[in-house]
């Protein structure tokens, strides 16, 4: 099957106009970011989102019947490289997470009740959402492990769990909550997903965690990350998302391609670092030259291009393989652009900062955030030392030990085999010697 890398123009036009849109009206507003408040600069987004809908391009994730657009991978790879050059872009493109991985689950799995009720309003923007499945008593690198327990108590089920780095789960109007209803059950069907309303009974939200990328406490703010304990909260029958013990199945959905737009933005965040670690090495002299004439800073950048160009084309073809052979199909090219996509971030964002010295090292750049934010991609949505393994494993599959305990290369007993093989033409040949 052959892979075309050409963009269509009619949705080049569209990147096109994404790529300015998003320079010239959204990079500005993150210089203001500490001086309006979350919901101030969501209605200076507005205008932009306005224009997003008029365009056709709004939760361009989910399918037609649902607003969106269907676009498939490539296309919505294309768009999240664009949307990761600035934090604030997905806002104005209705596909910020976790509301649009969310809005997925409630997609796939969702009754139309359900739909109804929460998917809709999240599109619209008028709920906000969270997805609390990480404990901080379990590994999360084996969901298996989950401790939080959901029972069914006549025509309701009870949930008793703790929770922590619940994104948004502060400011949200309801809460995806992953708990184990049958722990008897394999290992990936013990669990279940519930859609719990924020202010049931119950649901006490610890505190927002401070992390690396936002180390100051803060309280309720858009991008923080709860820690939640559910005690004795009681939701409905209905509040089931999807088949009781399906909540693994349902998750893989949401993520897989999840994992290919987090890599695309974070493409999107190392092409601005490598921009800034160019113009700079133009700019700044020591020693007699700019920086751009020293042998380790054009390595670096040529080392930069050729990292960014992989994943890249390793993330697009994830992409492409999931659109036209589904997502199991690409499981083994998922898990490879998830770790090198994570550490091809990390390079070029330390290369850029490197460059930039102490300028680097302070808030007068973006650079320093970019790094904290770099950092974390190394295990979200599974450390790299999963996917890893889970690649080693699958490519091992095609591979069995050879009998006798010989490696099949050896060249001596190779030579053996071929002297037996070519027995008559070594006779006919030797002879005539």
């Amino acid at each position: 099957m052959a892979w075309d890398f050409s963009t269509e123009p009619e949705f080049q036009e569209h990147l096109d106009w994404m790529r300015e849109v998003v320079r010239e009206e959204v990079w500005p507003l993150e210089t203001l970011s500490h001086e309006l408040e979350w919901d101030q600069l969501m209605r200076a987004l507005a205008p932009v989102q306005e224009q997003v809908r008029e365009r056709g391009l709004w939760a361009a994730h989910l399918e037609p019947e649902l607003g969106g657009q269907g676009f498939g991978q490539v296309k919505l790879g294309l768009m999240h490289e664009i949307l990761g050059t600035s934090p604030l872009a997905p806002f104005a493109f209705g596909n910020a997470a976790p509301d649009s991985g969310n809005s997925e689950i409630l997609a796939l799995a969702g009754t139309p009740e359900q739909k109804e009720r929460y998917l809709y309003p999240l599109l619209a923007g008028d709920v906000r959402s969270a997805f609390s499945m990480t404990e901080p008593e379990t590994a999360g690198s084996d969901p298996t492990q989950l401790r939080t327990r959901a029972v069914k108590d006549g025509d309701e089920w009870v949930i008793d769990g703790h929770k922590w780095f619940s994104s948004n789960g502060s400011i949200a109007d309801f809460l995806i909550v992953m708990a184990v209803t049958d722990p008897e059950a394999r290992r990936y069907q013990r669990a279940s997903m519930f859609i719990v309303p924020a202010d049931t009974p119950g649901v006490e939200i610890v505190r927002d965690v401070p992390t690396m990328e936002h180390p100051w406490e803060s309280w309720a703010k858009y991008g923080n990350h709860a820690e939640i304990r559910y005690q004795d909260v009681r939701v409905p029958a209905d509040a089931l998302l999807g088949a009781e013990g399906a909540g693994f199945l349902i998750a893989q959905q949401r993520l897989y391609p999840g994992r290919i737009h987090h890599c695309m933005r974070w493409l999107g965040v190392s092409r601005r670092a490598f921009d800034m670690l160019c113009e700079y090495s133009l700019l700044r002299e020591a020693h007699g030259s700019t920086l751009s004439e020293k042998q380790t800073v054009q390595n670096w950048i040529a080392d930069s291009a050729a990292q960014m160009d992989a994943a890249r084309l390793m993330t697009l073809h994830a992409a492409w393989k999931m659109d036209t052979e589904g997502v199991g199909a690409a499981r083994r090219e998922i898990s490879l652009i998830k770790f090198f996509g994570a550490g091809v971030l990390h390079d070029v964002v330390d290369r850029a900062l490197q460059v930039h010295g102490s300028l680097g090292y302070s808030t007068d750049m973006p650079l320093e955030a970019m790094y904290r934010y770099a950092r974390g991609a190394r295990f979200y949505d599974g450390p790299d030392e999963v996917h890893r393994e889970s690649v080693a494993r699958q490519i091992l599959r095609g591979y069995e030990a050879p009998a006798g305990g010989v490696p099949t290369e050896h060249v001596p007993t190779r030579r053996e085999a071929a002297r037996e093989k070519f027995a008559h033409l070594l006779e006919a040949v030797t002879s005539n010697d």
